[in-house]
């Protein structure tokens, strides 16, 4: 420990305690809410579920603002000398020796401190560019997971003990076939027969479920000697207020693409969030800590751990940021590191000349996205500000290009470009470039895929405003994905319309229009004369997605959000659901055989 006057030790103390304070309230905060989710899951309050996840994102922000307030009244945080800053460092460290969730209060320190001091100070003396306490083996009252030995009991009872044990205050409407279902599923998994070693065999389960939407997931592996087993269970409501099991989730990818960042966050009573993380990095070991972070609702966090592995990557490649491929786009400018899976996009200065918007619409677009349900089809973002780069690491031409573009974006800083403000996606193949290459099987999936993200966007209240091809990506599992937002809008604030009949012949066959149209006027008839000029794009489109031609599908569409309608999303194939692959699985002589 540094020596400090034993008052500057004080303030710096002082200090440290009201960083803690302020972390540990908005925690609480967060904490209280997530836990919440258990009780609206019981009580179908589903439009309650939706307002939490979108209320809790700004939790962060509040309390950050808040503790940057208290620095500046309490203790005059502009005028604090270095030593102070760097001892109150040290001591915020010794407050996390013992702390649950040390990760996220070096985080928090850094939100608060960073908008205190100047960017020269953004090193390890005096924010935590490295983490100082591990997360590992930090304990959990209650434990992180639960643990069974079917061994004991018999497998079928270990299972629906599992279920049982999460205390709903909703019965299930037929455990015992749900439980047939799961085990007929996982005895098909490992191929028709349980693997040898079942002495070692155990089910550990996260003891807190995960809830988005309409759903709760129980998610857990099986340990039997050397093998691991992940899966995940999907928990729902039937027409008669009960509980039912719908499908169970046994490859790891599956399991990824419902953790995918185009969907809405998770809810989750986390006492141990790291412990959390290391238990779902164990079945899904490709997705990175940054995004199961970001799933949880920790965002921050989320981009803490992004931008450390970006300056490690960045230390480690040599490639330079180059422009993205694509058409080039009238609002943002999209750059990539061509070994790095994202994109950095900027807003650009000026706008092409058919971009009625303005800066701040644009980015209240992007936080629009984060707040709605994205129901696997909208990309998220991360934001940042003052965002520090190599300058030698861009292309002469991409450099050109924003100081042409954007330059109130940039700053130069000695070698370092300083980014003032960008988002960041999941790279992607843009749709449009997808399509020029593809087969005429690939393009068959791919529009229908294309039609399903509309469609489903617009069943959660989301039109995307530009349904060009350009604004689609399809990602590595051949989803697509909708990523240009400077002209989405609320479905029910548009107004979808039918072309009126022209008043003669001359006025249709001139190409003028004869009809008024508003700001938010739409007319689905027109979507096939910009959509569908290639023939074989135009086929499978109107074999799948007709209707989305049709106002009719609109306006019903709005009419049941309007009516308070709540869509179910599943993000896995309706054929993996029980409902479908096993309607009598207690029957089957299969269920049987894998033992009770």
């Amino acid at each position: 420990m540094m020596n400090l006057p034993a008052g500057q030790n004080q303030v710096a103390l002082a200090i440290a305690q009201a960083l803690i304070e302020g972390f540990d309230k908005h925690y609480t905060l967060f904490r209280s809410a997530s836990a919440r989710a258990k009780e609206r899951f019981e009580q179908a309050d589903w439009a309650g579920q939706q307002r939490c996840i979108r209320d809790r994102i700004q939790y962060y922000d509040d309390r950050v603002q808040e503790c940057v307030d208290r620095l500046h009244n309490e203790f005059h945080a502009d005028s604090l000398d270095d030593n102070t800053w760097q001892q109150a460092k040290l001591l915020y460290i010794g407050l996390l020796v013992n702390h649950k969730q040390p990760e996220l209060a070096e985080t928090f320190f850094n939100s608060v401190t960073t908008k205190i001091l100047h960017r020269k100070y953004f090193h390890n003396d005096f924010i935590f560019v490295r983490p100082a306490i591990s997360t590992e083996l930090i304990e959990s009252n209650p434990p992180t997971w639960r643990s069974y030995y079917p061994n004991n009991t018999g497998l079928r009872t270990a299972v629906k003990r599992i279920f049982l044990d999460f205390g709903w205050q909703r019965p299930f409407t037929d455990l015992d076939r749900d439980v047939d279902c799961i085990m007929r599923a996982a005895l098909e998994h490992v191929g028709g027969t349980w693997p040898a070693g079942e002495a070692n065999f155990q089910i550990q389960v996260l003891s807190s479920a995960y809830y988005r939407n309409k759903a709760a997931y129980v998610i857990g592996r099986a340990v039997n000697g050397h093998h691991e087993y992940p899966f995940l269970v999907t928990v729902l409501h039937d027409r008669k207020g009960g509980l039912f099991l719908d499908t169970i989730l046994l490859e790891p990818w599956r399991i990824s693409v419902l953790f995918s960042l185009s969907r809405a966050y998770f809810m989750s009573d986390m006492q141990v969030p790291s412990a959390n993380v290391q238990f779902l990095r164990i079945l899904m070991p490709k997705k990175p800590p940054s995004e199961i972070y970001t799933m949880l609702g920790l965002g921050k966090q989320g981009k803490t751990m992004f931008f450390r592995d970006l300056i490690s990557h960045l230390r480690h490649s040599n490639d330079n940021f180059v422009e993205a491929p694509g058409i080039r786009g009238l609002v943002m400018l999209v750059f990539m590191l061509p070994s790095y899976p994202y994109v950095f996009k900027i807003i650009k200065d000026k706008f092409g000349s058919s971009k009625d918007t303005d800066r701040a619409t644009v980015k209240k677009k992007f936080v629009m996205v984060k707040q709605v349900d994205r129901v696997g089809r909208m990309a998220d973002t991360i934001e940042f500000s003052d965002i520090a780069l190599p300058t030698h690491r861009f292309a002469p031409e991409l450099l050109a290009q924003i100081e042409e573009l954007a330059p109130s974006m940039i700053e130069r800083d000695g070698d370092t470009l300083v980014v003032r403000h960008c988002y960041i996606e999941r790279r992607m193949t843009p749709l449009n470039m997808y399509l020029e290459k593809a087969t005429e099987e690939q393009i068959d999936h791919a529009v229908f895929e294309y039609g399903n993200a509309i469609r489903e966007l617009a069943v959660a209240n989301i039109f995307p405003g530009d349904l060009l091809w350009k604004n689609f990506g399809v990602t590595r599992y051949g989803r697509v994905v909708f990523y240009d937002y400077d002209e989405i809008e609320y479905l029910t604030d548009c107004n979808f319309r039918r072309i009126p009949p022209a008043p003669s012949p001359e006025y249709e066959m001139s190409g003028e229009v004869w009809y008024s149209v508003a700001r938010n006027d739409i007319f689905p008839e027109e979507f096939a004369t910009f959509l569908l000029s290639s023939p074989k794009v135009r086929s499978a489109f109107l074999k799948y997605h007709r209707d989305l031609l049709d106002v009719k599908f609109w306006q019903e569409t709005q009419q049941r959000i309007r009516d308070g309608y709540i869509q179910d999303f599943f993000p896995y194939p309706e054929e993996l659901r029980f409902a479908r692959r096993f309607r009598r699985a207690r029957d089957e002589p299969a269920v049987a055989a894998a033992g009770t």
